[in-house]
């Protein structure tokens, strides 16, 4: 009997995962999509899908013949969601679309999704639970670590170093040898020419970072 596939997080990026997934099955993965696990139990109403949600992920008890893939977009909330899962004992999955590339000499992780047309090319090193969108890309010797999300069009080049859960709009670029810092985030279209420093938001081109903005205090008198 083939495994239970259950995807966490039933939104738009979920629904998307669902096809993607129903794609890889048709070109011979080894599971089915029994469905979604998702807190707010209404997150399909209005959409018609062939699996329903089957409860919350928060207190899910994994069983034997289940395998997860989590497609939920905010870094933080995935890796929260998806290591207290993997502690309940929840074994995770890859969903790889048939059209994405994979090239030779990489080291993948557990987790990933692997959208249409996204290609990885060589000597990649990529962490768990990292979704790569509509043809992304990540280039040669690159190091993306856990919990990325890298959306639609994004480039990643060569030699490129990519903390832990970093989110990239949409066509955001890191240009090569440039260092990413833990939960970063690049605005789309924005272009990382050298750094970006971990808990930061970065945009333009080249990127630079936000300016944050705090309430002043007011003086007593």
């Amino acid at each position: 009997m083939p495994k239970r596939l259950i995807i966490v997080g039933a939104g738009g990026f979920g629904r998307e995962v669902h096809d993607w997934a129903t794609d890889a099955i048709a070109a011979g993965a080894a599971w089915s999509v029994a469905g979604f696990l998702d807190d707010n139990p209404e997150a399909l109403d209005g959409f018609e899908m062939p699996v329903s949600i089957i409860g919350p992920a928060s207190t899910h008890e994994p069983a034997d013949d289940e395998v997860f893939v989590c497609a939920i977009g905010e870094p933080r909330i995935k890796l929260q969601i998806a290591r207290s899962l993997r502690a309940r004992g929840a074994t995770f999955t890859n969903v790889i679309h048939p059209t994405a590339f994979i090239g030779q000499r990489n080291k993948l992780g557990v987790g990933l999704v692997l959208c249409p047309y996204s290609i990885i090319t060589t000597n990649v090193t990529i962490g768990d639970f990292v979704s790569l969108n509509l043809h992304g890309t990540i280039g040669h010797d690159a190091t993306v670590g856990d919990g990325c999300t890298l959306n639609n069009h994004t480039d990643i080049t060569g030699w490129v170093q990519m903390g832990e859960g970093v989110f990239m709009g949409s066509h955001a670029s890191v240009l090569p040898d440039a260092k990413v810092g833990d939960y970063a985030r690049i605005g789309a279209g924005s272009t990382v020419l050298r750094s970006a420093k971990p808990h930061t938001t970065v945009v333009g081109v080249p990127a630079k970072r936000l300016p944050s903005f705090e309430t002043p205090t007011r003086r007593a008198g």
